[in-house]
């Protein structure tokens, strides 16, 4: 009797326990619910029509605390390779001040010319976005199918060349050999390195080829480390518009991307025009505060 009675109320501390872990885990929402604390920046592409000074006023103004180089002029060659050392230099003394860092850095490669000379170029420019902090370069595929395999190459190079610098070469939906999630997984597949990663441009998807970015994002998930915001209503449609004025399902798309385990920043790429700077500032601003509605709704 004595052991019945024992057993009896090991039984009940059992129940007891096991009901109340299911009502702790019932009560208690996992890591799966919590709002995603993904960092929003905003490239300089917005303000290309005034000085790069002016398009980090802005962005600072927009209530931005994290920038990318994206869009280069004659004056600004950001990480090119004809960047001088002075240049860059000078380009660190412009951003800090402000409040801001930088982030990425445009990649811009030729795959007319010979391999090596290619290679010898990105690296250049892999090693000026190590001077100036950044964490990523960014390329945008290759358009001319008989320069594809070149590409893979130079890309191959260049991520190989950024691992050993401590920087990450991603690509982004871009037409041609990066425009849908077959061709972006080729691309993966053809440079074959772990450092060479996808940044999403779900604008990007819509304006090149049609296709619902939330559907082309499934089957490249695993490799987005960043993602580039810009709406687009339509194929080859505009993209300088305020978010939610094209056909971009962001809310579907952050989605995908948090069940995707993604933990990298959000660049505002795109803005309406304005006759003014500050109006160009105020459009900024008023895409992050979009950007930031739909990610507290997740």
């Amino acid at each position: 009797m004595k052991s019945s009675r024992r057993a009896f109320i090991l039984d009940s501390t059992l129940a007891t326990a096991a009901a109340a872990a299911c009502r702790g885990a019932i009560a208690v929402p996992g890591p799966l619910h919590a709002t995603p604390s993904w960092p929003i920046g905003c490239f300089n592409r917005p303000w290309t029509d005034w000085s790069f000074d002016e398009a980090l006023d802005g962005i600072k103004e927009a209530g931005y605390k994290l920038t990318g180089l994206l869009t280069r002029t004659k004056t600004e060659p950001f990480i090119g390779s004809g960047a001088t050392p002075e240049y860059l230099e000078s380009l660190n003394k412009r951003i800090a001040p402000r409040g801001l860092t930088a982030n990425l850095g445009a990649l811009s490669s030729r795959h007319d010319i010979p391999l090596e000379e290619s290679i010898a170029d990105v690296t250049k420019q892999i090693d000026n976005a190590r001077v100036l902090g950044l964490r990523y370069v960014m390329s945008f595929g290759v358009d001319q199918p008989g320069q594809v395999e070149h590409y893979f190459r130079v890309m191959a190079g260049a991520a190989a060349h950024g691992q050993s610098k401590g920087i990450q070469v991603v690509m982004k939906p871009h037409g041609g050999s990066s425009g849908t999630s077959d061709e972006i997984l080729r691309c993966i597949d053809k440079v074959a390195n772990p450092n060479f990663k996808i940044w999403y441009d779900a604008g990007n998807i819509i304006h090149y080829t049609g296709k619902d970015p939330v559907e082309e994002l499934k089957p490249i998930v695993k490799y987005v480390t960043g993602f580039c915001a810009k709406d687009c209503a339509q194929m080859k449609g505009d993209v300088m518009i305020q978010f939610g004025a094209g056909k971009v399902d962001f809310r579907g798309v952050f989605e995908g991307l948090k069940a995707g385990g993604f933990n990298g920043p959000i660049m505002v790429e795109c803005a309406a025009p304005g006759g003014t700077a500050a109006q160009v500032t105020d459009n900024a601003r008023a895409n992050r505060e979009f950007l930031e509605k739909v990610l507290a709704s997740l």
